[in-house]
Formats: C-alpha cells, structure tokens, sequence
C-alpha cells in the first residue's frame, strides 16, 4: 500500500538554542499533530514520527540566500505590497552567519526535498511567512499583532492570540478540535498570565499556520502565489490584497510613557493612538494625548525658571 503524503509545517528558529515550531496535516487538511524541537536531529526525528511520506514541507525560514548584503527582492516585494498592513520581512543575505548556509535549507536538504516552487506540488519545500498570509487569506486589515514585542502590553498580545487561535479554529479543513493538543493549547493561552506563558506555544502554533499553508499549496490554491524566484529566494504568500487596511488612527499604540529628567512626574502607560508627532534631532516621536500634555506641561515649568 502506498503510503499518504502529509503536508508539514515549520516554524523554524535561527538556531539550536531556540524552539521550533512543528505540525503536520493530513492530505485533507486536517490537523494531525503539533508540537516543537530544538536541534536539527529532533526536528528530523519529529517529522519521520509524524509522516512516512512527505508532500509540502512549509518552512517558515529563508531557504535561498544569494545575495552578499542587504535584502532579497522577495523580502522588497512583500514589503511593497503587505507593509501597509504592517507585514514586513526581515532583511536576509550572506553576510549575516545565519544564513550561509540557511538552516532551512540544510534541513531541506536532509529530507531530500528540492526547493523550487515551480515544480510538482509534493515532495517539496517551500518557504512561507504567515503574517502576510494571515493578512491575506483571512482579509485581516491588519496583522495579528500576538509576537511577543516589549512595546506591547500583555492583556493585547493575549487578545490577539486568542483571535489567531478562533481563525484558525474556525478553518473547516484543519478541523483542529478533534486533536487533543489543540484544547491544551487553547487551556494554556486562556489561562496565560505573562508573556512566558504565551511563549511556551507561539512557535507551535505558527508551526499549524505554516502546516496549513503547505496543505493549501499542495491542493494548488488559487490564494497562494510565488514572490521572487528560486534563483536568488522567495516567499509563498497570497496576492496583494486589495481590501484596505486599518486606518492609523484606529489602530492601538505600544504602551509608553515620556520620561522626563527632574522633579515632573511622567505619564502613565498610555495604550492608545499617536495624536501627537514631534520631529526630535535623533528620530520622529509618536505621542498620545496625554504624553504631549506631560511634556507641555514640563517645557512651560522649564521656561518659567529661566
């Protein structure tokens, strides 16, 4: 009997030290397992537990780096048409160790698994990046903001992971309620407290995300496309969306505070929209209301001394 391919996604780390997010579907799209793997070995080792036959392998990690500096025309072209939507890729080449040669594609390579996207839809692996893929196949006006970013507040990210687990629920083919790994994933984001809790599954749950991708680019869906090419790298993402994203004055600030030198008492955390913009000799700072009344406040007791 031959045996039935299984669609993998990862979430691959830049290194050992870090997890990496696994997951596997079936040829159906349904979630079969999720989990995650430190070295090269355990991933391996993951994966030939999971899958006695491979189809897509969807790695969330550049897999062909060819140029000496700066960033790859893909990363430029996903900017261009995502960046609104506040998806950007990070700048990939050679001179960074990382990437020469890319972990994924020495774990490619170990599978035996050829990298083109232009060719048969199996028995392949194929670079991906779910923030604009969640962008575009779910026509979100902007990206889950669920990374665990200092500039955030906790209650936020955690808002915005429960919404990424509802999508991904909500996905009729993945049916991840009948995989009992899935209600414990769901149990510990509910219950989460701090960021190390959230942090625990992200990777895991991108591994899903990356694994759905590669089952919808096996069933050659109209909503995936290739940016760039496999000569010097490429990303398989959707086509620029043409929904409109959120307005910037809709959308919520990181947590800040302006901290003033002296007897005046800085603002609160403020998690609300920039009002205010000030173009400083280092940079352009983004205040909210209250932070511009704080400094206002501080500058006229400053002139008021003199």
């Amino acid at each position: 009997m031959t045996a039935t391919s299984v669609h993998i996604g990862i979430d691959l780390a830049w290194g050992p030290k870090n997890r990496t997010g696994l997951a596997a579907v079936s040829s159906e799209g349904r979630l079969l397992a999720s989990g995650s793997a430190l070295s090269d070995d355990e991933i391996l080792g993951w994966i030939s537990g999971h899958a006695d036959a491979l189809g897509v392998v969807a790695i969330d990690a550049p897999l062909v780096v060819t140029n000496a500096s700066g960033r790859r025309r893909c990363e430029s072209l996903i900017q261009e048409h995502f960046g609104r939507y506040d998806a950007y890729a990070h700048s990939t080449n050679l001179g960074k160790p990382e990437f020469n040669p890319p972990r994924g594609a020495v774990l490619a390579g170990r599978l035996g698994l050829p990298l083109d996207p232009d060719g048969p839809r199996s028995g392949v692996a194929i670079e991906v990046y779910p923030h604009p893929a969640m962008v575009g196949l779910w026509e979100l006006d902007l990206i889950l903001k669920y990374k665990h970013k200092t500039k955030y507040p906790f209650d936020f990210r955690k808002r915005e992971f429960g919404r990424l687990l509802d999508l991904l629920d909500r996905d009729p083919a993945l049916r991840v309620t009948e995989l009992p790994r899935w209600g414990e994933l769901c149990s510990i984001a509910a219950a989460a407290t701090k960021h190390g809790d959230l942090n625990r599954i992200e990777d895991e749950v991108d591994g899903i995300v990356c694994a759905w991708l590669a089952w919808l680019w096996a069933t050659s869906d109209a909503r995936l496309q290739v940016y760039g090419d496999v000569a010097s790298g490429y990303i398989v993402a959707p086509p620029a969306p043409t929904h409109l994203p959120r307005a910037r004055d809709l959308r919520i600030a990181p947590t800040r505070a302006v901290r003033i030198v002296g007897n005046a008492a800085p603002a609160a955390s403020v998690v609300a929209s920039p009002a205010f913009a000030l173009d400083g000799p280092s940079r352009r700072w983004s205040l909210s209301v209250d932070e511009a009344r704080v400094l206002e406040r501080t500058l006229l007791e400053l002139r008021d001394t003199d």
